[in-house]
């Protein structure tokens, strides 16, 4: 009980943000018979699933006062390399989920010993092989969808586990909140979970108090890369192919969640918690603004100054903290 009461003080300002955009939606004229139907909420909480993967890899690695950028593209890259297995390559559904997964913690794991070993900055490493693995997606696709419409291939995006019709959950929600259990879990509960905490403080105090900070740096890294390669995989899943545009923006979308949710841009500051509403808000803006008709043009800007927002409030954040 008082881990929860904790949660909403901590999380107060961002889930009254959240009450607000929901009660609108539910009022406004265009949206108020489509926005608060079950179908709708499902429909919400599945999209959302991609952005809450990718963003408990990225709440991980901000916290290091770092950031991953290549998490869009690997999206890209391991929904290709794991249709095409199936498609291409005769292989059963599962080993395609499993080479996705693999080809995200490969990156993950490349971007993590170049961050940890050498003092090239991880915008510049996860930038570098943001282009790679876009590059990978674009020449083993040859620039075409790469279609699979088996069964087993769709039900980890598109479809659904339950005991009937009416009292069924989409996939994509239940690997979502079992990914965000054991983030949080890792997080809170393991040696390496706090040690992520204190590299992202004080990278010097930490490595005088005896933590590997190469260590740290590389598992944050594979994790990103791995729950990124989920994430393709869940879209590749949902869409009934391998893209190589699927995660076109997708590390925006995963930065904003992370900003909104409170974790600190400087590092060692956030938790799980307030990224997921973060990523909620994010796909309700999404929705919300589509089942408004928007121009999709539109909606750039305006998820352009929902970000900037979330970064002001971090500044100021600092500020009140550094005084």
């Amino acid at each position: 009980m008082k881990a929860v009461k904790r949660y909403f003080k901590e999380n107060l300002g961002i889930l009254i943000a959240l009450l607000i955009m929901i009660a609108f939606l539910c009022i406004w004229p265009r949206t108020r018979t489509t926005f608060p139907t079950m179908k709708n909420i499902f429909n919400v909480l599945r999209q959302s699933a991609p952005n809450v993967m990718l963003a408990c890899g990225m709440t991980m690695c901000i916290l290091l006062g770092g950031i991953d950028l290549s998490v869009g593209s690997i999206i890209a890259m391991s929904g290709c390399l794991g249709a095409g297995a199936v498609v291409w390559g005769g292989m059963p559904e599962i080993v395609g989920i499993l080479i996705g997964l693999a080809s995200g913690a490969v990156f993950g794991m490349f971007n993590g010993i170049l961050i940890a070993k050498t003092t090239i900055p991880p915008f510049i490493v996860t930038l570098a092989s943001q282009n790679i693995a876009k590059g990978i997606a674009y020449v083993f696709s040859q620039g075409k969808p790469i279609r699979c419409m088996t069964d087993a291939w769709k039900f980890l995006g598109a479809g659904y586990i339950g005991i009937n019709e009416k009292w069924r959950v989409p996939t994509p929600v239940v690997t979502m909140l079992i990914v965000f259990l054991l983030c949080v879990l890792f997080l809170n509960r393991t040696r390496i979970g706090r040690h992520i905490y204190a590299v992202g403080g004080n990278t010097t105090a930490a490595k005088f108090s005896g933590i590997n900070t190469v260590k740290v740096k590389f598992i944050v890294h594979t994790i990103s890369g791995l729950l990124a390669g989920l994430a393709g995989i869940t879209i590749a899943s949902r869409l009934y192919s391998g893209t190589c545009t699927s995660g076109d923006g997708a590390e925006n979308d995963a930065i904003a969640a992370v900003i909104i949710g409170g974790t600190s841009m400087a590092g060692g500051s956030g938790k799980l918690g307030g990224t997921l509403i973060g990523a909620l808000i994010i796909g309700i803006l999404n929705n919300g603004l589509n089942l408004m008709g928007v121009n999709s043009d539109w909606q750039y800007i305006i998820k352009g100054g929902v970000i900037l927002g979330a970064v002001y409030v971090d500044f100021i954040r600092s500020q009140k903290k550094a005084k």
